[in-house]
């Protein structure tokens, strides 16, 4: 018996509720500013089963790391060029992929913030969204954040992106996959 969607938690999207909306580097015509990087991987059940037709969404600061929004309190220099935000679906083998800009870093209340890129995800048979951070830094190891500061340590390490590629076309290329069970799953937070 094949399941149907009676059969089968949601949440179901359409099409054009994700299509376009994966490349964050140009906003109203303008290129964003700062170092343009590509995210791709995978989303993974345990044992490596890909996770289709789920929903990634990221937000995040511009190169100057600041939010388009209007509770950042310097959005109106926020990068005309960049949204800030996308929005992105899994393939049939989990696959995602964005282009977006390399964060740049802020201080919130005091606290020097890493570089980061905040993720959401929405997949078939999740009850309820999945929300981590992933943290760019050239040393991990040393990397002091609040946020990542909630996370136990011998887990941190799986929050950083992995740099693919330095040089040529593909400079700024990073792969991560996200790993919704198991012993290495990705951190998620409650919200």
């Amino acid at each position: 018996m094949l399941p149907s969607p009676f059969c089968t938690i949601g949440p179901y999207f359409p099409y054009d509720f994700v299509d376009g909306l994966e490349d964050l580097t140009h906003f109203n015509g303008i290129a964003a500013q700062g170092r343009h990087i590509s995210i791709s991987g995978r989303l993974l059940e345990q044992g490596g089963k890909p996770t289709r037709n789920s929903i990634l969404e990221i937000w995040q600061p511009d190169a100057n790391g600041i939010f388009r929004h209007p509770l950042d309190p310097c959005h109106a220099q926020a990068d005309p060029g960049f949204r800030g935000w996308g929005r992105a679906r899994t393939d049939a083998q989990g696959n995602y992929g964005f282009r977006t800009v390399l964060p740049g870093s802020y201080s919130e209340n005091g606290c020097a913030r890493c570089p980061h890129i905040n993720v959401m995800i929405l997949a078939i048979g999740v009850t309820r969204r999945l929300v981590t951070t992933l943290f760019f830094a050239d040393s991990p190891e040393s990397v002091r954040d609040p946020v990542l500061d909630c996370v136990p340590e011998a887990s941190r390490a799986r929050l950083f992106p992995r740099l693919v590629s330095t040089s040529g076309a593909a400079a700024g290329e990073y792969h991560f996959d996200f790993i919704l069970r198991g012993g290495e799953e990705t951190p998620f937070f409650l919200d």
